[in-house]
């Protein structure tokens, strides 16, 4: 059953998912736009608190079958979705680089990461494992099982809206959850279209919904009911303390992988054209929109100047254009985020940045539709920078030079964000103490970003609760129950 069409010259008319049928919901339409030329692709339902409670009692329902079924049964299930969207792989990448704006070839690195995540899900179902711990007690045994919470709610963030609605839909369903996604209404569609390949796939109705509009409205509504156990977000520091905040009332159970900050750290030892091309690729993929992004570079005054000879040019030199012709770069995912981003720039300036590459907003010729945004490259006078101190989710990146290792440690910790750092250097000592020193959950040492499903994808501080992927990620949707068991 698909919920859209998106034929090209057509506008289709998206629907929910809720307990296996389409629901067009009663209220008003909300425009999904195309960010390379500001066309519209679709309309979905501008979805109510009534919505969101009718998918959770839909996945109330269905849990107590799905559970009972045998781990191997439910994974099974998991790897034949998995198959599903590898038989219509470009079709969903298409609609990825449609809704989103990432260069296609980007967008079909995000099918394969779907594929990862529910392969490596359905993986786990032998794996679901307890322990039986001796007694003090004579003729008794304690038995520690693990559980599913129940009903699963997702929300994900636009920037990769099907590889994150996989990488929990896939461990939700495996360990005997049921699920209800809230996808961001900028970009609903993959969300939707991978779930509605569920039925296909053998799974019952009401294993897997979803629902579509506002978070202020459905994600509310989805968070603070009793019907949800487990609610998995990843989204923005502020998004995430306002579930944090919701979710209290009713004590729920919270996964929040939320904003970065990331230090880029390069040292006098370092390889410096392989720290140049992490770099790159570290700030720039996505067009910057990666919560484990390059945010900030702290670079050794010994190298800074071959460094950012280097990197300028590589930046000036990236290829930015309509994304289905692969560029390096396509244009960011709204207007909202090129005025947000190019205000940031504005105001580093104002107290004093010296732009070494002046790109920002592009809105002529080529770029005069769509949301465009060029490579820009700025060096600060001090941690306090506004673009230090804040995540910009975009191709611009703020420089500082340090004189030592420790230097750059101090000035890395010195956030509010704790989810990711990297750290290029030779010295092995430094790379030894790189763990201890650094206070971020997720460290890439003489590498750029990419992180990998058998990790554990975690973020410290603000950067969120929790974490995913693994079998840290994995147990993550399970709870364990402890039985004294006294047969004397």
């Amino acid at each position: 059953m698909d919920l859209f069409d998106l034929s090209p010259g057509t506008i289709s008319n998206a629907s929910m998912l809720i307990d296996g049928a389409r629901v067009a919901g009663g209220g008003d339409r909300i425009e999904v736009d195309n960010p390379a030329d500001e066309s519209i692709i679709a309309t979905i339902p501008d979805g109510t608190a009534e919505d969101a409670i009718a998918a959770l009692e839909a996945a109330r329902r269905a849990q107590p079958a799905w559970a009972a079924l045998p781990a191997i049964r439910r994974g099974e299930a998991v790897l034949a979705l998995a198959a599903e969207v590898e038989a219509r792989a470009e079709e969903l990448a298409r609609i990825i680089t449609l809704e989103q704006g990432k260069p296609i070839g980007q967008a079909r690195g995000e099918v394969g990461a779907v594929l990862t995540f529910l392969r490596h899900a359905a993986g786990g179902a032998r794996r679901i494992e307890g322990d039986i711990v001796a007694s003090d007690n004579p003729d008794e045994e304690i038995h520690v099982r693990r559980h599913p919470h129940g009903v699963v709610v997702g929300l994900t963030a636009w920037n990769y809206p099907a590889a994150l609605c996989a990488r929990k839909l896939g461990p939700a369903l495996v360990t005997g959850n049921t699920f209800v996604l809230l996808a961001h209404e900028i970009t609903p569609l993959s969300g939707l279209f991978i779930c509605a390949l569920a039925e296909r796939a053998g799974i019952p109705k009401g294993v897997v919904n979803v629902v579509t509009g506002r978070g202020a409205v459905v994600g509310q509504a989805l968070v603070e009911s009793p019907l949800s156990d487990l609610v998995t977000m990843t989204g923005s520091t502020r998004a995430g303390k306002q579930i944090y905040k919701t979710g209290a009332q009713t004590m729920k159970v919270l996964r929040l992988e939320l904003g970065g900050k990331a230090p880029f750290i390069v040292m006098d030892d370092a390889d410096i054209d392989a720290a140049v091309e992490a770099a790159v690729v570290a700030r720039y993929t996505n067009c910057g929109q990666i919560c484990t992004c390059n945010e900030r570079m702290y670079l050794h005054s010994a190298i800074a100047e071959e460094f950012l000879e280097k990197f300028v040019a590589r930046s000036r030199a990236l290829t930015i254009g309509d994304p289905m012709t692969d560029p390096d770069m396509g244009p960011k995912v709204s207007a909202v985020e090129v005025d947000k981003v190019a205000a940031m720039i504005a105001t580093a300036r104002e107290e004093g940045a010296e732009v070494l590459l002046e790109g920002g907003p592009l809105r002529d010729g080529a770029h005069a539709r769509g949301y465009w945004m060029a490579p820009t490259v700025l060096s600060v006078k001090d941690n306090a920078s506004t673009l230090v101190r804040n995540e910009v989710f975009g191709p611009v990146v703020p420089v500082l030079t340090v004189d030592s290792f420790e230097q750059a440690v101090a000035q890395a910790n010195d956030t509010d964000y704790g989810l990711s750092a990297y750290v290029f250097t030779r010295d092995y000592k430094r790379i030894a103490q790189t763990p201890y020193a650094l206070k971020f959950g997720e460290i890439y040492l003489n590498r750029a970003n990419g992180e990998q499903v058998q990790g554990f994808h975690t973020g410290w501080k603000e950067s969120g609760l929790g974490g995913e992927d693994g079998k840290y990620g994995f147990d993550g949707y399970l709870r364990k129950q402890t039985t004294y068991l006294n047969w004397g």
